[in-house]
């Protein structure tokens, strides 16, 4: 066994696991939106337990590629940062009162925007980025959710629930298109032997 092969093995890992993570990750974005769009006068309290378990979930996976998926110092704190503000507001989405959706609108539009840049930042800076033109057409399009959110944050419940669930379906869907990207460059990866 080479050196190289035992460097490799634990970063080839890395790489083809990271598209399941990605499309778990598309795959809950889905269901919630469907779910938010198919009860939206009854799930405001259930949307908010969903949206926590959501933000929780891609923050503790942002905060898991924090500490390996990328080389850079600077991308390994963007996606700390981007991660940590999502476990924050998850967290701030299962409280009880139903007076703060708007600040909640506003807290998902936050955790979507630095989710989003931190994507593309990540895919401008590394060109060797496995699924890197989905991952970075995904970020622009998270971004633009973060601040469709952040402009005007919704003060009804239909809208919010609306809002959101269309923006959740969208974002899944090209996370998951993006999973099967970033499965194929791995693939080429390992193939390549790098």
């Amino acid at each position: 066994m080479t050196t190289n092969s035992v460097v490799d093995g634990p970063v080839q890992a890395l790489v083809k696991s990271a598209w399941q993570t990605v499309l778990v990750t598309g795959v809950l974005s889905v269901i919630l939106g469907v779910v938010i769009l198919v009860w939206p006068d009854k799930t405001l309290l259930v949307a908010g337990i969903l949206f926590g378990i959501y933000l929780v979930v891609a923050g503790v996976l942002q905060l898991v590629a924090a500490f390996g998926a990328t080389k850079s110092t600077g991308m390994r704190v963007l996606y700390f940062i981007s991660g940590l503000l999502s476990v924050i507001i998850g967290v701030f989405c299962f409280r009880d009162e139903l007076a703060s959706i708007l600040l909640l609108g506003l807290w998902i539009g936050i955790g979507w925007l630095f989710r989003g840049v931190a994507m593309v930042v990540a895919a401008v800076s590394d060109p060797e980025m496995p699924g890197r033109g989905w991952q970075g057409f995904f970020g622009v399009i998270t971004t633009i959710a973060g601040i469709v959110l952040i402009i005007w944050p919704v003060s009804s419940v239909a809208t919010l629930t609306l809002v959101a669930g269309v923006w959740l379906i969208v974002l899944g869907i090209l996370e998951i298109i993006t999973a099967f990207f970033v499965r194929k460059d791995a693939s080429r990866f390992g193939e390549a032997g790098l």
